[in-house]
């Protein structure tokens, strides 16, 4: 059948919703028989139908949806694993309540990402890639030099999420001599960083916000427009976390009203879709929800997702597991 291409009869049988870039792809299969119903000529509910009572581990790369339609297809499935750190494509209640565990790219991405916001912020700050732009345009020449941005330097700098991501922004951010302060679940007693139990009171404190926290109901557009106010018209919003933490139609009209400075953005709310308003902004820089993809840690994470299925059919605890 299309879609089951020719491999040992010993290997397990590994589904893909959708198809992985080539190095994942061509890895994965000297060590899984993968099916591949991007191959089949089948509707994905009938491959799905077809490979009911086979298939134990299922593959998530772009965040490729994982419903309670997609799990009752699956009635054999025991193991989830996705190629990014956050889960919220995943209904992970419905994973517990049927014993379907789960595991995600754990902290293989935290370096990269962290290494991303502080570029992002450092390059709204002192206006990198508007400038750019206006030297492309030949207006170097013909209006002078760029306005000046701002520094980095000194600070004070908001984390909201800090977990593994987090921690590494707030790592880097001190060498820069900025005050560090965050929002996170809970206090973590460990850091020697102010803890600010409301989002509000965090942004009327710092000069900049950086968003890395999960998605979930509770966080769902907890960048809104009172943050944004008590951020002030001096405030950066860096997020790239997911673009639903921000609340996009508010964070357009403050950064159309002057009411904050600027923004970093890699995630939106209705990817690879981005509003009009953002790309004729100069004061926001815009990238492809690529903070976490380096040609480096590619390999990082294939050796993840091989490790957590090994375990997974070894009948072991998985490596990087997510609970709900």
């Amino acid at each position: 059948m299309v879609g089951d291409e020719t491999q040992s009869p010993d290997l397990q049988p590994l589904l893909l919703l959708r198809k992985p870039i080539a190095f994942l792809l061509s890895s994965l299969s000297t060590h899984f028989h993968l099916l591949k119903p991007w191959e089949s000529p089948l509707p994905l509910p009938a491959f799905l139908s077809t490979h009911a009572t086979t298939v134990q581990a299922l593959l998530i790369t772009g965040l490729a949806p994982v419903t309670a339609a997609i799990l009752d297809s699956l009635p054999s499935l025991g193991c989830i694993v996705t190629t990014s750190v956050g889960v919220d494509h995943i209904d992970l209640l419905e994973c517990a309540r049927r014993g379907v565990a789960v595991a995600n790219a754990g902290s293989v991405f935290s370096d990269d990402a962290a290494d991303y916001a502080v570029g992002l912020l450092i390059d709204v700050l002192r206006r990198i890639s508007a400038a750019d732009g206006y030297l492309r345009q030949g207006l170097w020449t013909l209006a002078g030099d760029y306005p000046l941005g701002s520094k980095l330097s000194g600070k004070r700098i908001g984390i909201i999420g800090l977990g593994s991501i987090g921690s590494r922004v707030a790592k880097r951010l001190q060498a820069f001599s900025c005050t560090i302060s965050y929002n996170s679940l809970t206090m973590k007693p460990s850091v020697p960083y102010k803890f600010y139990p409301n989002v509000c009171d965090l942004a009327s404190n710092s000069d900049a916000l950086i968003v890395c926290c999960a998605l979930t109901s509770k966080t769902h557009h907890i960048i809104n427009k009172d943050v944004l106010s008590a951020l002030g018209k001096q405030g950066i919003i860096i997020n790239i976390g997911r673009g639903a933490l921000v609340d996009e139609e508010d964070l357009i009209k403050c950064l159309m009203n002057a009411d904050i400075k600027g923004a970093g953005l890699d995630v939106f709310k209705n990817e690879p879709l981005v509003p009009k308003e953002l790309l004729s902004m100069n004061n926001v820089v815009l990238s492809s929800h690529s903070a976490v993809n380096t040609e480096e840690n590619i390999l990082d994470l294939y050796q993840l997702i091989i490790a957590n299925f090994e375990a997974f059919f070894a009948g072991r605890p998985l490596i990087s597991p997510v609970s709900a």
